[in-house]
Parts: structure tokens; C-alpha cells; sequence
């Protein structure tokens, strides 16, 4: 991967310039964390940031920008991305930035990423106004990446990826180090999908199960026996996983409920199972409450596919790496079961994603998704200058598709 000295070190010191000025805009958003679909604060901040840098920022219609920089359309053009939204959870930092809103927290550490996005776009910018920027750079900040479906599909119907030949992004990972980056090729997450259950059925006196349509029985069927067909209909190198997050039924020791939910996720390494599973769920889950005489309700909600690094991308985001933190920075981590929908974007494009360490070295580590994450805030500066000297690389060097114009 060809460097350019100068300009990782005009990328290293406007970081370093801006700093402090970037982690205190990471405790303003962690202090005010705002739900999915309803980052209108955030953006409205990430769009002043964003636009003082030099970029031409365009709102999406709910919550969320795109913003570009670079006027040669013939140019090859990147897109860098970060998450907005928060979790609904309480947090139980007790840090001074802890969140002012009742029950939502950033414990995923989308306000980290965020930041670095907003530190990358500053650097990006001065390399710009400098002349040392060789081709177009696109800054997706995106809404709702928590829920399904999720924001990247509403950025995609909105054009983003439009003319892009490569983007890249970042995640926070607690069990790393900070000054280090995980990175692997292929898959580094997991698809993953909502499923809820409805079961319905004729209750009555758990002395007269003979009479009734045992509901909860047959709830716990499902519970047990969906989990196990599904490995052995599926290839198993697809590590299919599913797991229960939620089951109700009744509300008596002696009354056999006439109806009952469960609802919970179905995760697997592989895009081919994940293709075939909407399918097959509910026919299994029918062939299991059968001798029940129950009925059941599916609803399966497709969420994403797994994000999928390509060997050229991640060449380019190891680059950066090593610019940033040396060799030493980088290390191998695992596929993952958990689901980003970032892969959304690596099903049109290709691109990368690497794991951004958040660890204090010797401290304890946290888990994401859980209020009380706590992140070494020295990982803002290693994001942005990593976002944007992969940014700057992959300009230099083109790529698959690379100066069309969407």
C-alpha cells in the first residue's frame, strides 16, 4: 500500500490539534443520547462540525447527514461511516457525562464513533484546503443502526453509496486495548433477525389439560425444539444461533393462558443459511406446535447480513493502522455473532470495518450494549486519524468502481 508521509503527518497534528476539543464533544453526545430515528440534536451538531470543516452537508429526511468533500467528479470517491443513536438502557457510569436522559445510554459507543468521524472530517478537510486530498471523500453519518431494519437502508435508498468505490468504518470494541484495531478479512460480524411468536390457543384449568390446548406446553416446545431443528436443517458451519430474549404466558398457577409470546434473535455466520432461514422458521415452528392444536403467529424481520471485509479494503484500513500505531496495532480478531448493518453498505460496495480498542491497558473490560461502558477516550484521536488516513490511501490508490457518478 503506497504512504504518503506528509499526509499522515497534516492528519496527526490537526487531530492532535483538535483533541480536547473532540473528546468534549464525545461527553456532550454521551450526555445526551438521543434513540433511533430521533438523533435530531446529534445531527444538528455533527452538521455544524462537519460543515466548519469545509463540507457540503446534506440532511437526510428523519435524522442524519451525508456530507461531501472534493470537486473533481471524475475523481475516485470513498465514504467513511459512523452510527448516531443509542441504546435504551440506564446509565450507570456514574461519570460527570453520564446520560441526562432517563433510560438511554451510548453503550454500544456510537458517540465514540461519531466522533471520530467528526475528528476524521476536520483532518480531512485541512487536507483538502491543502491540496494534498487526491480525490473525493463522502462522511456517512448514519441513523438507527440499532434497530431493524436499520438506518444504513434508508441512507441507501437516499443515494449514499452512489458513486462510491470503497467505504470504511469503525466499531468500538471493549475486550482491545486502546492504540489497538482488530481487523479481519472476510466476515467480522454475524447476520442476524428479529423473531416473535404469537401462540393461540383455547385455555381452561390446568386440572383439564385434556381439554384445553396446553399453550404454555407447547410455548415451551418452541422455546426448546426450534433451536435444535434449525441446526440440524441448516449447514451447521453456519453457526446458527438462536436465543430467547423474552417469553409470557399466563398469569395464574392454575389457568392455561389462551395466549403467549416469545421473541428472541436468530444469528449465523453465513449469508447463504441466512438467505434460506426466513423461510424455513416458520414452516418449523408450525410442524412444533402441530400436536398442540395451537396456532402460531411468525413474524420474522430480516435484519442484516454480516459484514464482510474484502482483501483490497482491508489492506488499505491496515495501512492506516499501521501509520497510526505501527505494526504492532493491528491484531487478528474473530468473526462475531453479533449484527451491524454496516454490512449493508459492504453488499453494494466493497469495504472494511475494524474493531477499535476502548480497554484502558490493565483496567477492567466492559461489555458493549451494558450502561456502565466505560471507553479510553485516547481512542477518538486513534479513530479519526485511522478513518482518515484510510480515507486519504484510498483515494490515491482507486478502486472497484471508483469515479462513476450515481
Amino acid at each position: 500500500m503506497s504512504r504518503s508521509p506528509h499526509v499522515n503527518e497534516l492528519i496527526r497534528e490537526v487531530v492532535e490539534q483538535h483533541e480536547v476539543e473532540l473528546v468534549d464533544l464525545r461527553r456532550d453526545l454521551h450526555a445526551h443520547p438521543e434513540l433511533s430515528w430521533h438523533e435530531r440534536r446529534t445531527t444538528d451538531l455533527v452538521a455544524e462540525r462537519v460543515a466548519a470543516a469545509g463540507w457540503s452537508v446534506t440532511r437526510m429526511p428523519r435524522s442524519g447527514l451525508v456530507a461531501d468533500l472534493g470537486d473533481d467528479l471524475a475523481a475516485p470517491l470513498v465514504a467513511l461511516r459512523a452510527d448516531l443513536d443509542a441504546l435504551p438502557v440506564p446509565d450507570t457510569t456514574g461519570d460527570p457525562w453520564a446520560s441526562t436522559v432517563d433510560g438511554v445510554a451510548h453503550a454500544c459507543g456510537h458517540d465514540v464513533h461519531t466522533t471520530c468521524l467528526v475528528g476524521a472530517a476536520t483532518a480531512l478537510g485541512a487536507l483538502h484546503r491543502a491540496g494534498l486530498l487526491e480525490g473525493r471523500v463522502r462522511l456517512l453519518f448514519q441513523p438507527a443502526e440499532e434497530v431493524m431494519p436499520g438506518g444504513a437502508l434508508s441512507l441507501l435508498e437516499h443515494g449514499a453509496l452512489d458513486g462510491v468505490g470503497r467505504v470504511f468504518g469503525l466499531h468500538c470494541d471493549p475486550s482491545l486495548d486502546v492504540g489497538h484495531v482488530g481487523l479481519r478479512e472476510g466476515p467480522i460480524t454475524g447476520a442476524a433477525d428479529h423473531l416473535d411468536i404469537t401462540l393461540t390457543g383455547s385455555g381452561g384449568h390446568t386440572s383439564r389439560p385434556h381439554l384445553t390446548e396446553d399453550l404454555t406446553y407447547a410455548l415451551g416446545k418452541v422455546v426448546t425444539e426450534l433451536p435444535a431443528i434449525l441446526s440440524r436443517r441448516l449447514d451447521p458451519r453456519a453457526g446458527v444461533s438462536v436465543v430467547w430474549g423474552m417469553v409470557q404466558s399466563g398469569s395464574a398457577h392454575n389457568v392455561i393462558p389462551n395466549t403467549g409470546q416469545i421473541g428472541g434473535t436468530v444469528r449465523m455466520l453465513d449469508a447463504i443459511a441466512w438467505a434460506d432461514a426466513e423461510k424455513l422458521v416458520p414452516v418449523l415452528i408450525e410442524q412444533v406446535v402441530a400436536p398442540y392444536g395451537v396456532h402460531a403467529h411468525v413474524d420474522y424481520r430480516r435484519g442484516v447480513p454480516p459484514v464482510v471485509n474484502d482483501a483490497a479494503s482491508l489492506a488499505v484500513l491496515t495501512g492506516a493502522v499501521e501509520d497510526v500505531v505501527g505494526e504492532e496495532g493491528h491484531v487478528l480478531t474473530q468473526q462475531s455473532l453479533g449484527g451491524e448493518d454496516f454490512g449493508w453498505f459492504l453488499d453494494r460496495v466493497p469495504g472494511a470495518m475494524g474493531r477499535l480498542g476502548t480497554r484502558t491497558p490493565g483496567g477492567p473490560t466492559y461489555d458493549l450494549h451494558q450502561g456502565n461502558l466505560r471507553i479510553d477516550e485516547r481512542a477518538v484521536a486513534v479513530g479519526a486519524r485511522v478513518l482518515a488516513g484510510a480515507a486519504a490511501a484510498a483515494v490515491r490508490t482507486g478502486g472497484p468502481a471508483m469515479g462513476t457518478v450515481g
